[in-house]
């Protein structure tokens, strides 16, 4: 039975005309953020606190590519002139990090202009970036562990691309890890993901416990995720951090939502 004739279920996937293809996100109710007793917690992570998403949404299954990117802008976001992080002109970066079916790597605002034009050519506004909660609950996928896989960090390489250095490392093709429960794919590691939300450092001590925006103003935008060359701490599912939303890195891509 397919999805348009049955009631989604998490992990059902639909493809949109461009072939992007997103995973069902039922809602729900998890626990974000971790606990004081966790030895790896941060204080931006705390405290673990109950949020309830109370809408479904598709997510998508994998990062944004760099040649979905330029089938919708026409060109790369890559601009040797703009770009803030020096890393980018080491020797060969430029090549191995900008590969057709490697995520993209953008500006958080970059971002808005591929999705208001996504959203132009779909004939209404069908896209946006996740919220963080939105983003921490499917990447969790019902799992109360630091990775969506478990505990063990040994097991991170069979999920993830991490540790590599700036001489010889970069971005890899999307999905070429182990998905999570709910098959999305390189939600630990390859390169982090803006989300919507501005960042405070105490958010989660005040933030309402359904459907959560964020502050409503702020200096710097949430990624998630973990990069290809982050330490293994920074994949766990609910590891914060944020950049200014007009930085272009090497290590920072999207994952998209989309409105039924």
């Amino acid at each position: 039975m397919s999805v348009s004739t049955r009631a989604a279920e998490a992990g059902d996937v639909s493809q949109n005309k461009l072939g992007m293809t997103f995973v069902y996100i039922p809602a729900g109710s998890f626990t974000m953020g971790a606990s004081a007793g966790d030895p790896e917690a941060i204080r931006n992570e705390m405290p673990a606190h109950e949020v309830t998403l109370t809408k479904p949404f598709w997510l998508g299954r994998f990062e944004v590519t760099q040649a979905q990117w330029e089938t919708v802008m026409g060109s790369s976001p890559f601009d040797e002139k703009s770009r803030s992080n020096s890393f980018y002109h080491l020797p060969g970066m430029a090549d191995r990090i900008r590969q057709p079916d490697h995520p993209v790597t953008a500006s958080w605002l970059d971002v808005q202009a591929f999705i208001d034009r996504l959203n132009v050519m779909e004939g209404r506004k069908r896209y946006r970036l996740p919220t963080e909660a939105e983003w921490e609950y499917a990447a969790r996928a019902g799992t109360k562990t630091a990775y969506s896989f478990g505990d063990d960090m040994r097991q991170l390489g069979g999920y993830a691309w991490f540790g590599e250095n700036f001489i010889s490392g970069g971005t890899h093709p999307v999905g070429s890890k182990r998905p999570n429960p709910w098959g999305l794919y390189d939600i630990h590691g390859n390169v982090w993901e803006w989300v919507e939300d501005w960042y405070a450092e105490d958010y989660y001590a005040h933030s309402p416990n359904a459907d959560p925006q964020g502050p409503a103003t702020g200096t710097q935008r949430v990624v998630r995720g973990g990069s290809w060359h982050q330490s293994a701490t920074s994949w766990r599912s609910g590891f914060r951090r944020s950049y200014d939303p007009d930085y272009r890195g090497i290590s920072i891509g999207v994952r998209l939502v989309m409105a039924p």
